[in-house]
């Protein structure tokens, strides 16, 4: 079986975020603790696995996604790589639809190699700073508001662009406070740099301290930050070290997200 890593919300390899890819034969999954046990194995944030679907339904292929020690309700990076992998190996053309946990998602790719992946909004609301999380962050929240149960994470605005990148916060203390983990963002200091937001996110809970660039985080930060900044389409950049851009369409009760992928190796999974 061949599998592949791809680079995704990347123009170039080494950087965006690395996911795991398996087009699965047959059409059914395998084992969990058989993807679970590749998942650990391929070490990246997320391991995504598929099949094809009888033509005529409502979907065009099943997709799960796997950390290293769990399964997951919704992942955009992996999403994207496996669009990418479809297009570009030719097991499918145009649109594709993924039947998954977070229901029907759609992947469209563009001519000129863009994907754009259709998702469902979060739903944001306010809470109150808990108490200790500042503390754990290593920095002083704005705003604190809960993404709802498909995302499973706080989202904290901080005061500024520099109070994010500067964060090395306490990941064991932040696992107490959310199903997954801590979107920390703020307004990008100058616009005209090609973003208009950044975040940084830290899931503990998934067995990831900080993941690299996140699609399903920005199911949240575009509602978030169009409403702040008054615009329905944005560009946010996901300051982790390896960095990602992520164009996002709010549309109501879906989000456009936008990337690139790039494959950097391909194999072949022996057992």
């Amino acid at each position: 079986m061949r599998i592949r890593i791809v680079d995704a919300f990347a123009d170039r390899p080494f950087a965006g975020n690395p996911a795991g890819v398996l087009l699965l034969d047959g059409d059914s999954f395998p084992a969990e603790s058989w993807m679970q046990s590749v998942a650990m194995e391929v070490n990246h944030a997320e391991t995504a696995f598929a099949h094809r679907l009888p033509a005529g339904g409502d979907a065009d292929w099943a997709l799960r996604w796997f950390t290293p020690v769990t399964e997951v309700a919704m992942c955009g990076h992996a999403t994207l790589a496996t669009a990418h992998v479809l297009r570009t190996t030719g097991a499918h053309e145009g649109p594709v639809r993924f039947a998954t946990r977070s229901g029907v998602l759609v992947a469209t790719p563009a001519e000129d190699g863009a994907i754009t992946l259709d998702f469902p909004t979060a739903p944001l609301t306010p809470v109150a700073v808990p108490d200790g999380v500042a503390g754990a962050l290593g920095a002083e929240p704005v705003a604190v508001l809960d993404t709802g149960a498909n995302v499973g994470d706080l989202l904290v605005e901080l005061a500024d662009e520099k109070t994010v990148r500067g964060l090395a916060p306490d990941h064991k203390a932040l696992a107490a406070y959310s199903a997954r983990g801590i979107i920390a963002t703020a307004r990008a200091d100058d616009p005209s740099g090609g973003y208009d937001y950044l975040s940084r996110c830290f899931f503990p809970n998934v067995g990831i301290d900080e993941d690299p660039v996140t699609g399903s985080a920005h199911t949240a930060l575009a509602p978030h930050w169009s409403a702040r900044l008054g615009r329905a389409d944005l560009t946010g950049l996901q300051a982790s070290g390896r960095t990602g851009l992520v164009r996002t369409g709010l549309r109501g009760e879906r989000t456009l997200l936008t990337g690139r992928a790039v494959t950097v190796i391909e194999g072949e999974l022996l057992a």
